[in-house]
């Protein structure tokens, strides 16, 4: 293993201080701040689609319950550790590659390209239900009750879902950043109002089926452990999204330390918002009400009406609406710049590598991520029973996966610096491993559970469930294709693992003046 850091091709290293250069692949830099990359993370994870999406299904799980909030407290634990590990991979590293770059210094090519490619499937499967999510409320909000019930008007919605989308990802980071800003704004304003009103009713007004929150409702130690890791892949979607913060560092002022401060800051925010908005949800009408299939894949919405009452509901439907619209936005960008890297790495053909000689943005990135996503949501659509909840354990699969080896890249790129202190022993190895260990677990016990036909909704393929051949099949679709690709991308694929240069961490982060 190299002790000095080795940039990606074509880039040379000189001499001190300590660092490692980053390819410039042309992005806009300094296009945006600290509150563009906070904002990004936040609005990446979607929280209120993320709730009315996941919220009743986490419920129904087996022994959950009313300990739902303890679950998303729990699920936190290991979001906060990897955030941990991007922050200082990125400290090293600031490419726009994240997890792909960081495995590929660190665990060498073939899982840094495993890794690039898992990102792009598990951004590729949740376009489904987000584009699913984002039509059927689009119909909600202006009252076509009947199209929401059609998988033809769904499709046709959720296709130019995605194609407006692509194209705001197209035009600009900043038209991205400024389209966020007001999107996420809205959305947990609406969502502070929700849960504000609910608990002021359960207290006030007791509606029928109410019960009033417990500290029990928040302690994972009253729940059957196995059941609480069912529940576990469940609460990892719902926080996936923040390292998107970090996959526009290039564009970012403080592109060391602002991407990735503003992941852990993010994942500590939405636990906040989750914890409040599900402790309102569920008293309001107890987990009963949740967990009725009529309302289990539309919780905000149909607590929309007796919460806020008359027209004031549509105040939900327009905040789950947008939430689904700028994680479509925002789950486009972090897979253009993971392919955009891979490019400039030469691990893929240079032709993604392109950028817009006016906008400085990803173009055959930025379109390919919108035509394949259209590809897969329209058959996805058309085959599944329930899309959302099959395309949300897929996706659990492929973050477990990519989140789990950044933990591990970031103890295996540190590794020289673990016993210098004990704070670098802590957050360069253990705390990142530790978030490492839970969610190779979660994905080991999820696939157990997931693989028996009784615990998924659509009829099984070939014998082998929906979720696993997304999920778990797309992994070892993406192994393959890795093989494939060394003989192809030789001098990619013959690069020699790397470790923290000495020293890198005291270096000094030179930091931009402001800019939102």
């Amino acid at each position: 293993m190299a002790t000095e850091s080795v940039a990606a091709p074509g880039v040379g290293v000189a001499g001190p201080p300590a660092t490692v250069k980053v390819p410039d692949k042309g992005l806009k830099r300094n296009a945006i701040g600290y509150l563009s990359n906070l904002v990004i993370g936040l609005a990446s994870t979607a929280p209120a689609y993320s709730l009315a999406a996941t919220l009743g299904f986490i419920v129904a799980v087996k022994g959950v319950g009313v300990h739902a909030p303890a679950v998303l407290l729990v699920s936190f634990v290991p979001m906060l550790l990897i955030a941990v590990g991007y922050r200082y991979l990125n400290r090293a590293d600031p490419d726009a590659g994240t997890t792909f770059a960081w495995s590929t210094r660190a665990l060498g090519p073939g899982l840094g390209w495993w890794n690039g490619w898992t990102i792009v499937l598990a951004d590729v499967i949740v376009m489904a239900s987000l584009s699913d999510i984002a039509a059927v409320y689009t119909f909600k909000l202006f009252g076509f009750t009947e199209l929401g019930g059609s998988k033809a008007a769904i499709i046709v919605a959720a296709v130019i879902w995605i194609a407006v989308m692509t194209w705001i990802c197209y035009r600009g980071i900043e038209l991205s950043a400024r389209v966020q800003q007001f999107l996420l704004g809205a959305e947990v304003v609406i969502l502070a109002i929700f849960a504000a009103v609910a608990l002021a009713k359960v207290y006030g007004g007791h509606p029928a089926g109410s019960i009033q929150p417990r500290a029990s409702w928040f302690d994972p130690t009253q729940m059957n452990f196995g059941d609480l890791v069912d529940g576990i892949l469940l609460g990892v979607f719902i926080y996936w999204g923040w390292d998107t913060a970090v996959s526009v560092n290039e564009e970012s002022e403080d592109a060391n330390e602002g991407p990735g401060r503003a992941a852990v800051v993010s994942t500590i925010l939405l636990l906040l918002i989750y914890l409040i908005v599900t402790a309102g949800a569920q008293s309001f009408h107890g987990v009963g009400f949740l967990t009725n299939e009529a309302n289990q894949e539309d919780i905000l919405s149909a607590l929309g009406k007796p919460v806020l009452g008359g027209v004031f509901y549509k105040l939900l439907i327009i905040a789950v609406l947008t939430s689904a619209s700028a994680s479509t936005q925002t789950t486009i960008l972090p897979t253009a710049r993971t392919t955009l890297s891979m490019a400039a790495w030469k691990a893929v053909p240079s032709a993604i590598g392109r950028i817009h000689k006016r906008y400085l943005t990803p173009t055959v990135s930025t379109l390919g991520m919108g035509a394949i996503s259209i590809a897969v949501t329209v058959p996805l659509i058309l085959i599944s029973e329930s899309v959302l909840a099959d395309s949300l354990t897929a996706t659990g699969f492929a973050i477990c996966f990519y989140y789990g080896f950044t933990g591990v890249a970031c103890a295996v790129y540190y590794r020289h610096e673990l016993l210098k202190s004990a704070r670098k022993l802590l957050m360069l190895g253990i705390v990142p491993l530790a978030g490492a260990a839970i969610l190779f677990g979660v994905f080991i016990k999820a696939a157990i559970f997931y693989g028996h036909k009784a615990n998924v909704e659509s009829p099984p393929i070939a014998g082998i469930t929906l979720p696993l051949w997304l999920g778990i099949g797309g992994l070892l679709l993406g192994f393959v294709l890795m093989l494939v690709s060394r003989l192809y991308f030789r001098a990619y694929f013959s690069r020699k693992t790397e470790t923290a240069p000495p020293g890198l961490l005291e270096q000094p982060v030179e930091h931009a003046p402001a800019h939102f």
